[in-house]
């Protein structure tokens, strides 16, 4: 989205300040051969701070980075259009249905960032928003779907940095942010949500709400492995063969079919990108897994 937007600060014994692009936000609070930290994150002052101890107002979290993370790796200058100086804030929502399916949306090809890969609904913190608000604007805008208050109810699953492109083999970084993933559980049933939702093509290219056998798989994928990923026939349990999604034609959204292994990809280290869940999505649905009981709720 255009506009201002809320920056990244960081502070760790002392008072701290704002995070510089392609500086390893996580690598601040871990040790150089880990990539999660222990942290304290909330707004305070217009700005998204990331603290090593509590402050007023903050929530007590992970964050997370990949392990191939080209902040991490050295090298991450700006690069081509989109560099900024600082690292954005942004927040993404995972919407579960009444009947634990989650909602994740497959990005337009025309977008510069991630193009075609599947994430939740999401984007940029706007100064004076609070992060649950900021999440229900993205799912409104992205999906059609709007929430109204105390027909849901909400988590904090966790922190993630995420750079574009991925990793240093795809050349230099064009964006860097840290991503709020939200846990939002509809009081509603899959069905009356799916009855309402009308997706920005400008942004989705299909979406779909995944049975949570088929979420359990994709969060054990591990991306930075070598290998295309594993099958359906990989993981305890059966799943299924193909996954039904509501995908992108001339006439609207029709319902289509991929094969589920599309969704088990890992990453690819070199080469173009392909159709697959992203590594900060599989890290949250790990968080989203593991139960609401870490983080806020209302």
């Amino acid at each position: 989205m255009a506009g201002a937007r809320v920056l990244v600060h960081v502070r760790r014994a002392g008072p701290g300040g704002a995070a510089a692009f392609g500086q390893s936000v996580t690598g601040v609070f871990c040790p150089a051969h880990t990539d999660v930290a222990r942290v304290s994150c909330g707004l305070e002052r217009g700005h998204f701070l990331i603290s090593d101890v509590p402050f007023p107002g903050s929530a007590v979290t992970v964050l997370k980075r990949p392990p191939f993370c080209p902040a991490k790796l050295g090298g991450a200058t700006p690069g081509g259009r989109g560099g900024h100086a600082g690292v954005a804030a942004a927040v993404a929502v995972l919407l579960e249905a009444a009947c634990g399916h989650v909602l994740l949306t497959r990005r337009a090809t025309t977008l510069r960032h991630f193009p075609n890969v599947w994430v939740p609904p999401g984007g940029h913190l706007e100064p004076g928003e609070e992060l649950v608000a900021a999440g229900l604007r993205e799912l409104a805008e992205e999906t059609g779907l709007h929430l109204e208050p105390g027909t849901f109810s909400w988590h904090l699953l966790g922190l993630w940095e995420s750079l574009f492109p991925p990793a240093l083999s795809w050349g230099p970084p064009r964006c860097h942010h840290i991503v709020t993933y939200l846990g939002l559980r509809s009081a509603e049933p899959r069905q009356r949500l799916q009855a309402r939702l009308c997706p920005s093509p400008c942004e989705v290219s299909a979406v779909a709400w995944l049975e949570p056998l088929v979420l359990e798989a994709i969060a054990a994928t591990e991306d930075g492995a070598e290998g295309p990923g594993p099958g359906p026939g990989s993981f305890p349990g059966e799943l299924p063969a193909t996954v039904g999604i509501m995908e992108l034609s001339a006439d609207g959204f029709r319902n289509s079919q991929i094969p589920t292994g599309i969704l088990l990809r890992r990453a690819p280290a070199h080469g173009p990108d392909l159709e697959r869940v992203s590594t900060g999505t599989k890290f949250a649905l790990g968080r989203w897994r593991a139960g609401p009981g870490r983080g806020n709720r209302e």
